[in-house]
């Protein structure tokens, strides 16, 4: 069978869909595609069960981008196409498929032409991982997990850092919320280098925050913000001490290198199922009980209420936190 999964999210959402392909290709004659928003396509490369990745060009002429790619997915004659998004652009992708079986979540507005539909519930006790496999249960039984695969030249590139013993920070995120204080970060920062080398990693964005937690003074750490690629840093962070990383895509990295992870969580919280999967892994998050907590699914711009007291952690509670 020809099978196409849709993945057009933001990067831990492709992560999270790996074990999609790997699924699939348990099945004799499999032929497994996979699609991604551009930029993310990277994410894929060296995958063994993924045959061809498809990218479509959604900041750039989206709706026009949009039809064509579904004119071209329509003359590849999926037997089934298995959608993970919950928008109307990839619906209408499954929808122009043509395909015979076509699977999503019911909160997609074109669910009404899927052949099979599954309601995307959080809080029901099931990681995303298994909340996406849940759609293939009918070709495949089993659980499989995240995975990405560096190449030898990735691994190569990033050689000359794993000399000594090191840790890796990824302090940024893509909402304010979900990204736990900067103060705390840089008291963290200066804990963790009495005993290891640091390793800031993020993209070329985030290279004057990761500088600040760096501090002027701290030689014990390096900032490599914008000069690794995804699989570059992914590399890195599978021989890491450990990685300290937000509920963002530095820890669905880890999750897919089988990494040791520390997961700092604000705003959100880990019931929602998106939490680490390494076999060794912590979760950091406000012993208060707060009322606002969570206060969406996703992250934000900024608390609701001005206070961001979801963040706060004590100087004692950050040694702690940095005895790795």
């Amino acid at each position: 069978m020809k099978f196409l999964i849709i993945q057009t999210a933001f990067i831990g959402d492709v992560v999270l869909a790996t074990p999609m392909a790997e699924a699939l290709a348990q099945l004799d004659n499999a032929e497994v595609h996979f699609l991604v928003r551009k930029g993310n396509e990277s994410l894929l490369e060296n995958n063994p069960f993924i045959d061809r990745i498809w990218i479509w060009k959604k900041q750039q002429n989206k709706l026009r981008n949009l039809v064509q790619l579904g004119n071209k997915i329509r003359k590849e004659k999926f037997d089934c196409v298995i959608n993970l998004q919950r928008f109307a652009s990839t619906g209408f992708l499954t929808w122009r498929s043509g395909a015979l079986k076509k699977i999503g979540f019911q909160e997609n507005p074109f669910s009404f032409c899927f052949s099979s539909k599954f309601k995307h519930e959080v809080n029901n006790g099931l990681h995303e991982v298994n909340r996406n496999l849940e759609l293939l249960r009918e070709f495949v039984p089993g659980d499989f997990p995240p995975r990405l695969f560096p190449s030898v030249q990735n691994f190569e590139a990033v050689t000359e850092f794993k000399s000594k013993p090191y840790v890796c920070v990824a302090p940024s995120s893509v909402w304010f919320t979900k990204q736990w204080p900067k103060a705390n970060f840089i008291q963290l920062v200066k804990e963790l280098s009495s005993n290891h080398h640091v390793f800031l990693l993020g993209a070329k964005a985030d290279f004057d925050l990761c500088e600040e937690v760096k501090g002027v003074e701290n030689f014990n750490a390096t900032n490599l913000c914008g000069k690794l690629n995804f699989l570059e840093s992914a590399a890195l962070m599978r021989d890491a001490t450990m990685n300290f990383v937000n509920d963002s895509a530095p820890m669905h990295f880890a999750s897919a290198m089988n990494a040791p992870t520390t997961a700092f969580y604000c705003s959100t919280i880990p019931e929602f199922g998106f939490g680490p999967l390494s076999d060794r892994s912590r979760i950091v998050e406000s012993n208060e009980d707060l009322a606002c907590r969570p206060c969406g699914l996703h992250g934000k711009k900024s608390c609701p209420l001005g206070h961001f007291k979801c963040g706060e952690s004590s100087l004692e509670q950050i040694e702690i936190i940095a005895q790795c």
